[in-house]
């Protein structure tokens, strides 16, 4: 579904991410995982086009989309949701909503669409709502959500899109314990879909050994670990230098 091939940013002297080559399979969750500064957002921003890559490619369902813009790559079927939330901060939460349904269907404004599209894109729009249990928040102002809430609008948000790659960067970051499940489930119901990949940045290692069919290792840019995550985990190497755990704690 999702491939890179000697994926490389260079900021100056600094290798951000160093020839990382990966693929990334249909009907998988993969979390990407190590320590503050080993390049896991980037390796994201270089996936979801917000960055250039220096050298290599990235493929989706076969098709080289290293040179495509962002937004090319979101109507190819690559959505992506950020550690900071990406909403209409004035506008309603069914309608930040509304709005990414009919991006979806490249709905434009003229007066046909209007006529006979409107209701539908709205009854979906609130469906989503529903979903991410912001149902009573609907005609709320997004701006005046909070943070747990504008997570879950953004996740609404990004179901909307109808991705086939769905990409969380530490979608729990900032959450109360509450709000949290609301979220995992989400992730999880995405997960049984066999047509759908679902790639997860996340720190929180309880939530990797729960969600995760794979784990991936990045370190100062580079690829150190990839495999089954009860392996990856028990890796003392991994355990030590990568993500601080003792080995109690990654039992």
């Amino acid at each position: 579904m999702l491939e890179t091939k000697d994926l490389t940013i260079r900021f100056g002297g600094h290798v951000a991410v160093d020839h990382v080559s990966c693929a990334f399979e249909r009907g998988t969750l993969t979390a990407i995982v190590g320590p503050n500064g080993a390049g896991k957002t980037t390796y994201f921003n270089l996936i979801s086009g917000q960055l250039r890559a220096t050298s290599g490619s990235v493929h989706l369902k076969g098709v080289d989309i290293t040179n495509e813009s962002a937004s090319a790559r979101t109507h190819r079927g690559l959505g992506r949701a950020f550690q900071l939330t990406q909403l209409f901060p004035n506008l309603s939460v069914v309608e930040n909503v509304r709005l990414a349904v009919q991006s979806r269907r490249k709905q434009g404004l003229n007066m046909w669409s209007v006529w006979l599209d409107h209701r539908n894109t709205l009854e979906r729009a609130h469906a989503l709502v529903e979903r991410v249990k912001l149902g009573d928040r609907a005609q709320a102002a997004a701006a005046s959500l909070p943070h747990g809430d504008q997570r879950k609008l953004e996740v609404a948000m990004l179901m909307a899109l109808e991705p086939t790659v769905y990409m969380f960067d530490e979608p729990t970051a900032g959450m109360s314990v509450d709000d949290v499940p609301v979220i995992l489930d989400l992730i999880r119901a995405l997960k049984q879909e066999s047509n759908k990949t679902v790639l997860l940045v996340e720190h929180k290692m309880d939530v990797v050994r729960e969600l995760a069919d794979r784990i991936i290792v990045l370190h100062n840019g580079q690829l150190v670990a990839d495999g089954e995550p009860a392996a990856v985990i028990a890796s003392p190497v991994v355990q030590s230098a990568y993500l601080g755990l003792t080995a109690e704690e990654a039992q």
